[in-house]
């Protein structure tokens, strides 16, 4: 068994905690919070299990590391502490472990990232021989592995488009929501999420990505942003009321420009109420999908749909990423230490856990 700790016990690392624990080669060993008020509770009751695991958290990263786990399942945001979760990831790969995370956007193509960030990572590699694994969860998978391996079912492939549709309102991360995304600000707020420069900072990668596995050089990145005011006033069960006159959709492309046009896009569209933009893409049952279209001979789409924590299409989408990153541990084992992205790491099946008992 493979000694498996969770860092972060969010949205991600409750999704984590379950994976790690169904996974019948990995261990759960240790959960570490930053959160004084979950220091001491199972890890059983902060993944939702409803059943104790045994583990108990703790905030002591140090100790947890001195134990010289092989592997870390990295949960904790990077979205408003990018240098802390990096100083986390080195810290753990140093200890010798294989690390996967979706808390690093700019590694998500590790080849092409700042040298600031990949630098760090290379020497903390060569220095414990620990290895890393970057991919998203919006899912990372959507907008690399899924799109590439579609288009292989096409004799001509004339553009490819990934989108996420989301209604955010089952979304329970308010802060996010409200002030990253911009959901129930004024019209004249700027949220950060999609500032110029920051959607291709998050999600070029992975147009990257896709433009190297299918063969082309692209001309540049574009970003496309448009946004939706609310009608009416609308209420959520766990973020409360979103006002009317208020932000309430934002639809964004990350465009990969090949001879002037743009034939790989990654593409999301989130309201905080179904209500909002009706004229733009909806998901099949109107709360959250991720969809490939390949645009060529013939023409493929693909919608997938996941659900998780009694139904929340929000918490499915975490849940299938985080089962890319942690089915990715098997693997990244047994090559050795290195820094690798999404077209180095086979999605390969779920060896093992056909028809074991949920955790």
């Amino acid at each position: 068994m493979t000694s498996t700790i969770v860092w972060g016990t969010g949205n991600v690392g409750r999704a984590a905690i379950r994976a790690v624990e169904a996974h019948p080669a990995l261990e759960l060993t240790a959960v570490i919070v930053h959160d004084p008020g979950k220091v001491g509770r199972d890890a059983g009751e902060l993944g939702g299990l409803g059943h104790d695991l045994g583990v108990v958290a703790t905030d002591d990263a140090g100790a947890v590391l001195a134990t010289r786990p092989r592997a870390v399942v990295y949960a904790a945001s990077g979205d408003i502490r990018p240098d802390g979760a990096l100083a986390d990831i080195t810290r753990a790969i140093r200890a010798g472990a294989v690390v996967v995370t979706p808390s690093v956007y700019a590694l998500y193509d590790q080849r092409n990232a700042p040298p600031e960030l990949r630098e760090p990572v290379l020497s903390a590699i060569a220095d414990g021989g620990g290895s890393l694994f970057v991919s998203g969860v919006d899912p990372g998978w959507g907008n690399d592995v899924l799109p590439l391996l579609i288009s292989g079912l096409g004799t001509v492939v004339d553009a490819v488009r990934c989108q996420e549709i989301f209604d955010y309102s089952t979304y329970d991360q308010p802060d996010s929501v409200r002030y990253l995304v911009g959901m129930g600000q004024p019209m004249d707020y700027e949220p950060p999420m999609i500032a110029p420069t920051v959607p291709a900072m998050v999600w070029g990668g992975q147009v990257r990505l896709m433009a190297r596995g299918l063969g082309v050089e692209l001309d540049e990145i574009r970003e496309t942003v448009e946004r939706r005011p609310l009608d009416a006033t609308v209420r959520t069960a766990s973020m409360g009321a979103f006002e009317a006159g208020t932000q309430g959709a934002v639809r964004f492309e990350v465009q990969g420009v090949v001879g002037g046009e743009p034939l790989i896009v990654v593409e999301h569209v989130t309201r905080i109420h179904p209500s909002c933009a009706p004229d733009w893409p909806t998901p099949p049952d109107g709360a959250g999908a991720h969809r490939v279209i390949i645009e060529g001979r013939p023409r493929i789409e693909v919608t997938v749909e996941a659900v998780d924590e009694g139904g929340n299409r929000s918490a499915g989408g975490n849940a299938t990423a985080v089962g890319r990153l942690v089915g990715a541990v098997d693997w990244l084992l047994e090559a050795g230490p290195g820094l690798y992205d999404a077209l180095d790491v086979p999605l390969g099946p779920a060896t093992g856990r056909l028809g074991r008992k949920r955790p």
